[in-house]
């Protein structure tokens, strides 16, 4: 698909603004995203205040329809790694693992907040919260409110909370035709405020502007795109086309998950449909097609639970092969008493029209329900535009990947709503300056009419079902929608709002065409399978309708274990030269590299451990400890943990009951790791490659360390080490008490008897280099007494004393006197090493350290499930 511009000008025709408020933050939208980031922005500011601006009454966002609940890991059998590891499978790969790590971890503080702000979740009878299961969840982790209506009580209870704030002002019914933008404080462009249309049922009409020093979009998402969604009618992507004009970066649109049960009205049921919550699977409801076939039995290991992206495949397919536009939901084994106490709003809805779930079966089909991709966001919902931030649906945190779990979105709210309202607390945002409507460029609008025609299209070429045949069409009929004349078209709210929903179905189209896989909920029907290139890039999309292609941003590693990778390369006393690796490199990429390059030679591609991938299930988590097996010194724990990191991309938890360089007894635990099974099996003979290897040096450089103890004379190495390994194999001999003698060959000149025959002697090959490279240390190497005096007379710092017996090595120390260190090298064994460090010499150089040492026996061990 070309790159041309966006369909639509980069601002919409409205008046000028007619009266403006100031405020430190403006919110707009009233969802959970906005209204906990508006709390809590004020929870931690002594005088700071908030204006919040939504589309309708504060009460009717999407989160009001939310029926399934929220999912934190509170339960005392679950965790939040189970967490992560649910959420980053349902993300089939895309998930950014860190914003999940903070999205479970945060989470249970999170739903206590919401308790302390009166939402009033169901309990059992002891008490305790009320937990339950959904569609990709593998443990009991999902609070709910009123049966079925958690979305409703927790709106209701933010609302009074807001409402009770009076460092919160509220505009209901106004819309946000475009965001201010003026120069920043470098010379670029900043968000600087809102325009608001007052829609005449709130206290100003017309349109104005809130001019403020940060703005949240907490709009929600663009479900009306389409024909058939569950979303309310003011879910028209209003946050993510303001984003795209504004030229903030928009990512993983492609991704729209379709609810796999709404209940189905018939062929010509258009806009928002009941929705049939997950929870009603999760409490033993099952799928039949309208043969009464059980099709997700044996489609996926949690059947009729599988992620929402695996359910609504599986229903599309089972109505293409039974030519019906919908299946069946049954649970009719549950019972009146239990429908009507867990499910009292599924219930009265489903009854309202024409269907007793009590005793029929209930017609479902797939809709529009949730996008997982949105602006592109960090970790504390900053955007590319200075002044802008995004949470809730409208964002993109990388939380959700190819396809959010059941019952994430409500949590994601809250999470990333307080580390907005962190950020901006301490930052505070700068004082407005003069800004305009949008960016500079011809204004426009979009006719009201075309949206029939849009979310037609939208639904036949874009829905859970694509190929490049219908993206392609898609494209060229948005264009012909964008390109019709809006001479007569009033500026206004439908208007602006058909205008938003053009800009979301063009970008949406474009990312779809350019994803050429199936991954999560983008089902290409032309490309059946995941692809690993396509996988290893994202598509990022702003408003001037440049498309971008970047490598997705490897997994980040926590700083503590990048300082001990930092600390394992070459001491910088001794770095005369370029780091290892590339010139410029940090130290830590090297070792990453390393890591990759040792990974590869298992696998390649798509290729996979097949024996593990056979017998174990791809969810089950599992931890192991890494256990000593024979006495030694301990080496390589971070380059170990970095395997174990880099196979689990994040997805684990690590804790070391050693350092490198600790003694350690056969059975001793060093480090446990929990994580995937699949991956921790996966990286295990790597990890254990180095760590072995790199143990074992230590433990024979601390027995001849101990063999020297009391004498001064130090331990070192030599060049003797394994291709690509020298900086590891030279580290653990630090970590088993030696030093460490030149790193590469420009560390020092060593002067050698092929260097002494080549120049003609001894004080020539000197000379050479001191001419040469005068400020390189300069070492001579010497297998005759009489050599000593010239190397001395030469200016050798240093004198390698080669094969010297004892008595020629007291001799030689004798004769120096103090003018050079001296090192003893050749035929040294650990049984007289004492009688050699005894001569006083400075170092013994012992090259089989590190070319030669037997590795340390060390092991794996699953634990056994409780």
């Amino acid at each position: 698909m070309s790159t041309s511009p966006a369909p639509l000008p980069l601002r919409l025709t409205a008046p000028e603004p007619g009266w403006t408020i100031e405020a430190d933050v403006v919110v707009v939208g009233s969802g959970i995203a906005g209204l906990s980031t508006a709390l809590r922005y004020v929870e931690r500011t002594r005088s700071g205040r908030v204006v919040l601006v939504t589309k309708d009454l504060l009460a009717n966002g999407s989160t009001r329809w939310a029926q399934g609940g929220i999912a934190a890991a509170v339960d005392p059998g679950d965790d939040p790694l189970a967490h992560l590891v649910d959420t980053v499978e349902a993300g089939a790969g895309l998930c950014d693992p860190e914003a999940v790590r903070l999205l479970v971890d945060e989470g249970p503080e999170a739903l206590r907040w919401l308790i302390a702000q009166g939402t009033a979740f169901d309990r059992t009878e002891s008490g305790e919260l009320s937990l339950t299961r959904e569609g990709g969840h593998r443990a009991d982790r999902i609070a709910h409110a009123g049966g079925d209506a958690t979305g409703a009580e927790i709106e209701r209870a933010l609302v009074d909370a807001v409402r009770a704030r009076d460092r919160i002002e509220l505009i209901e019914h106004a819309f946000v035709p475009d965001l201010l933008l003026g120069a920043d404080d470098r010379g670029g462009s900043r968000v600087h405020g809102i325009t608001v249309h007052v829609m005449g049922e709130g206290e100003r009409d017309g349109v104005g502007a809130v001019r403020a020093g940060a703005v949240v979009l907490a709009t929600g998402g663009m479900g009306q795109v389409f024909a058939s969604t569950t979303n309310p009618g003011v879910s028209t992507g209003d946050g993510l086309a303001l984003g795209l004009r504004a030229g903030a970066e928009v990512q993983d649109l492609e991704f729209v998950q379709f609810h796999p049960t709404v209940l189905w009205l018939g062929p010509d049921a258009r806009g928002r449909q009941p929705l049939v919550s997950e929870a009603v699977r999760g409490e033993g409801a099952f799928l039949v097609d309208v043969r009464g076939r059980r099709f997700m039995a044996g489609a996926h290991e949690l059947a009729d639970l599988a992620p929402r992206d695996v359910v609504a495949r599986g229903i599309a397919r089972a109505m293409a092969e039974t030519g019906a536009d919908h299946v069946y939901l049954d649970a009719r084994h549950f019972g009146a008493a239990r429908w009507e106490r867990r499910f009292p709003t599924i219930l009265a809805s489903c009854r309202a029209h024409g269907v007793d779930p009590v005793t029929d079966l209930i017609p479902v089909t797939p809709a529009a329900h949730y996008a997982s991709g949105g602006i592109r966001v960090d970790h504390d919902g900053r955007t590319a535009v200075p002044g802008l931030y995004a949470v809730g649906e409208v964002a993109r945190t990388g939380v959700h990947g190819a396809n959010r779990l059941a019952s994430n979105s409500l949590l994601e709210g809250v999470v990333f709503a307080d580390r907005i309202a962190a950020a901006l607390a301490e930052e505070r945002p700068p004082a407005t300056v003069p800004a305009r409507p949008g960016r500079p460029g011809p204004a426009g609008l979009a006719d009201p009419a075309i949206l029939p025609e849009l979310r037609e299209i939208m639904s036949r070429h874009v829905g859970v079902r694509r190929e490049a045949g219908g993206l392609a069409t898609a494209a060229e009929a948005l264009a012909e929608l964008a390109a019709r004349d809006t001479a007569d078209v009033p500026p206004g709210v439908p208007a602006w709002q058909a205008a938003n929903l053009l800009t979301v179905a063009w970008a949406l189209v474009r990312a779809a065409a350019r994803r050429c896989e199936t991954r999560g909920s983008h089902w290409r029907s032309d490309h059946e399978q995941p692809s690993a290139e396509a996988r290893s890039r994202t598509f990022v999309l702003d408003g001037s309708g440049i498309r971008e292609e970047r490598s997705m941003r490897p997994y980040t590693l926590p700083a503590q274990l990048v300082e001990e990778l930092d600390r394992i390369t070459v001491p910088e006393a001794m770095r005369r030269g370029a780091a290892p690796g590339r010139s410029g490199e940090r130290p830590a990429a090297w070792h990453e590299e390393l890591v990759r390059t040792a990974l590869a030679e298992d696998r390649s591609g798509e290729q996979v451990d097949v024996t593990t991938v056979a017998t174990i299930p791809a969810a089950q988590t599992r931890t192991a400890d890494v256990v000593a097996r024979r006495d030694g010194v301990v080496a390589g724990l971070p380059v170990a943990e970095l395997v174990f990191r880099t196979v689990c991309g994040g997805v684990l938890e690590v804790v070391r009951h050693a350092a490198d360089g600790d003694p350690v007894k056969s059975g001793d635990v060093l480090m446990t790791v929990t994580a995937r099974t699949r991956d921790l099996l996966t990286a295990e003979r790597t990890a254990l490659n180095f760590l072995t290897h790199l143990s074992g040096i230590a433990t024979a450089t601390r027995a001849w360390v101990d063999a020297v103890a009391g004498t001064g004379a130090a331990i070192r190495d030599s060049r003797k080490t394994l291709p690509g390994l020298r900086v590891l194999e030279k580290y653990a001999v630090r970590c088993g008490g030696g030093v460490n003698h030149r790193f590469g060959l420009a560390d020092a000149a060593l002067v050698k008897d092929n260097h002494v025959a080549a120049a003609g002697g001894v004080s020539e090959a000197v000379r050479a280099v001191r001419e040469r490279f005068p400020d390189t240390p300069l070492e001579v190497e010497v297998d005759r007494i009489d050599q000593i005096e010239p190397a001395l007379a030469a200016g050798a710092e240093e004198i390698l004393l080669d094969n010297f017996t004892v008595p020629q090595l007291r001799e030689a120390v004798a004769l120096v006197a103090g003018r050079a260190r001296l090192e003893s090298s050749g035929g040294l064994t650990l049984d007289r090493a004492a009688d050699v460090a005894a001569t006083g010499v400075d170092y013994l150089a012992v090259g089989a350290l590190t070319h030669s040492s037997p590795a340390l026996d060390i092991a794996l061990d699953l634990r056994e499930t409780p």
